[in-house]
């Protein structure tokens, strides 16, 4: 029998230090990635020793900076999420999961995709904020230095002006650059990002009953509050993987269909199983490790406690 659990908040430190964490070893993953990836091909070029020493040499800045960025970054990013959604499930809901024993057996579409659109919303708005009040004074600052420029043209007798955009068309710039990223911008991100989880939690419970779902172990800590102590690897992600690689048919359709219509349908193929292929592949490694990752960490710094209800 199936149990919907609704997600009614996130204990922000806990997310935040677990995410962070996680973060800052694929971090250092990536980053012995890179030195090996450059150093062997220093290696396999000849005279390449000065670039092999650079590569050495900036090997070790990189293997300690890239972690630790990841980690500072992430910090901010996930406690600002955490109370995002706190915010938004107290007002419209949190995520629901369908929970039969351990297995996530389904998801109701709308809790998630709402929550979901709510989230990206409030982070383009701040996104947007920032881009539509620092894009509106450059613009300002251009439309006050037009006139001077304008000034000393005439005093230079440089008469032909016309490209040279007025003070008035700056400020209409400004205004509609405004508008775009601090309404416009928003809402689009709302509704993208609202189709896009109503796909997700669609095409999962579709297949899931086929492939299997995912798993979540949790530990009552008191009262409602549950902290999520393992996520199998295996399980999450080849759930995750199934349904992204729906996605990538539907992203390698499309590319197939505008590379045929351009008359090169060999390579709409190709694009198509390479989409499918990488989805699946890409998906199935990245859930995987950051499970791995998960349950190698929650008992040392702690799992991610949420309030369920």
């Amino acid at each position: 029998m199936v149990d919907v659990k609704e997600i009614k908040h996130i204990r922000a430190a806990p997310f935040t230090l677990m995410t962070s964490s996680i973060h800052a070893i694929l971090a250092f993953i990536i980053a012995i990635i890179l030195i090996l990836t450059f150093g062997t091909i220093a290696a396999l070029i000849p005279g390449a020793g000065l670039f092999a020493g650079f590569i050495a040499l900036l090997g070790l800045s990189i293997i300690i900076l890239m972690p630790l960025t990841a980690f500072f970054i992430n910090i901010l990013y996930a406690f600002v999420m955490a109370l995002v959604y706190n915010l938004v499930a107290a007002k419209v809901g949190g995520i629901k999961l369908g929970m039969e024993g351990d297995e996530v057996k389904s998801i109701p579409v709308v809790a998630l995709a709402l929550v979901f659109a709510c989230v990206g919303a409030i982070f383009a708005l701040i996104l947007g904020l920032y881009m539509g009040l620092a894009g509106s004074a450059v613009f300002s600052l251009v439309s006050g230095v037009i006139p001077i420029a304008a000034t000393a043209a005439n005093a230079t007798n440089v008469t032909n002006l016309t490209t040279i955009p007025t003070g008035a068309v700056m400020q209409a710039l400004s205004g509609i650059w405004a508008l775009f990223w601090i309404i416009i911008y928003p809402i689009v991100a709302f509704i993208m990002t609202f189709i896009i989880a109503a796909l997700f939690a669609i095409f999962y419970n579709v297949l899931i009953p086929k492939v299997g779902g995912i798993k979540l172990m949790f530990a009552p800590v008191t009262g409602n509050v549950f902290e999520l102590n393992n996520i199998p690897p295996v399980p999450a992600a080849l759930a995750i993987a199934v349904v992204m690689t729906i996605f990538g048919i539907i992203q390698g359709l499309l590319n197939f269909v505008v590379l045929s219509s351009a008359g090169d349908a060999v390579g709409g193929l190709v694009s198509l199983i390479a989409k499918i292929i990488s989805a699946f592949v890409g998906y199935f490694v990245i859930v995987a490790i950051v499970a791995f990752l998960y349950n190698f960490l929650a008992p040392k710094i702690g799992g991610i406690k949420l309030e369920l209800e």
